[in-house]
């Protein structure tokens, strides 16, 4: 198999680790995911030391431009959401939140995401998938809190503080509603 073509470095997103796994199985192909903060690249088992450092890079910077654009966050399972949430909310809210549940959701079309709190069960739409991965953190987050406090008091609003780019992302989700001609409400859902 021949290697991809080499590429200047770029300095578009930090790099990920990595980690290599070999299949004999696979004959031709290369392929990267994602798995908990780590750049899975799945190799053929009889490739070069020398092929394997080229689609190394080329992963990376494959994995670098989607993670820039958002688009890696619109390909997450509803697994990878549930860690993620898990994620989020021991970063920002201590681990309080605990969700059972989070997926992705096509009968949603008036809301960002939702919760009952009652089950842990969180809900994103999918309308949510094409936007950047800060915009979904976002709207995990907000149901996350709500998870620890049910309303939009100032209680629930103390809790999203922390998050660098809440404001941003409210403004982003504004003008995707005013886009779409729907109403615009304070909170995701």
């Amino acid at each position: 198999m021949p290697a991809p073509r080499a590429q200047a470095p770029t300095t578009m997103a930090p790099q990920l680790p990595v980690r290599i796994q070999r299949s004999a199985r696979r004959r031709r192909t290369v392929s990267a995911i994602e798995r908990d903060g780590v750049l899975v690249v799945m190799l053929p088992a009889g490739m070069s030391p020398e092929q394997e450092r080229s689609w190394v890079a080329q992963m990376q910077e494959r994995w670098a431009r989607r993670r820039k654009t958002g688009r890696a966050a619109g390909r997450r399972s509803d697994q990878d959401l549930l860690q993620r949430a898990q994620l989020l909310s021991g970063q920002y809210l201590g681990g309080q939140a605990r969700p059972t549940s989070v997926r992705w959701v096509d009968n949603q079309q008036r809301r960002w995401g939702s919760c009952t709190p009652a089950t842990g069960a969180i809900r994103l739409s999918t309308a949510l998938r094409p936007m950047p991965a800060w915009v979904q953190d976002y709207v995990l987050l907000h149901e996350l809190a709500h998870l620890v406090v049910p309303g939009h008091g100032p209680s629930f609003w103390r809790l999203l503080v922390d998050y660098p780019r809440t404001e941003r992302a409210r403004g982003y989700l504004e003008g995707i509603a005013a886009a779409r001609g729907l109403p615009h409400h304070d909170d995701t859902g």
